[in-house]
């Protein structure tokens, strides 16, 4: 089962304030022990939303919207993408990674759609 661990945006994160260098020695511990274990596909941080754009779509019309962008607990600030057994297994592993962020912080898991989905 694949599924995206999604590290929610923080005021900190939007302003561009990056983990300490403790916090980030941690989290590549972390990701040292996801990679042994053979679950980690991808990861990276996201800059903050007011380095990105959306586009909006409304039958052929497009618009586009710089950032920033509001409701920040509603952006993502980083992710991984992991190949696991079953959601437990992904919520057992996201309990043990370090808080991403200086404070108080969430971290969402997402199941992907597999070809098996969709017939």
């Amino acid at each position: 089962m694949r599924v995206m661990v999604l590290v929610k945006a923080t005021e900190d994160s939007e302003k561009g304030i990056l983990p300490t260098a403790e916090a980030f020695e941690a989290m590549g511990r972390f990701n040292e022990e996801l990679r042994n274990a053979g679950i980690i596909r991808a990861a990276d941080g996201l800059k903050p939303s007011s380095h990105g754009k959306r586009i909006a779509f409304d039958g052929p019309g497009r618009t586009v919207i710089d950032g920033p962008f509001a409701e920040t607990r509603e952006l993502v600030a980083g992710f991984w993408l992991w190949e696991v057994k079953d959601m437990d297994e992904a919520v057992a592993w996201v309990k043990r990674c370090p808080n991403p962020m200086p404070g108080p912080s969430e971290i969402e898991v997402r199941p992907l759609y597999e070809a098996f989905d969709l017939r």
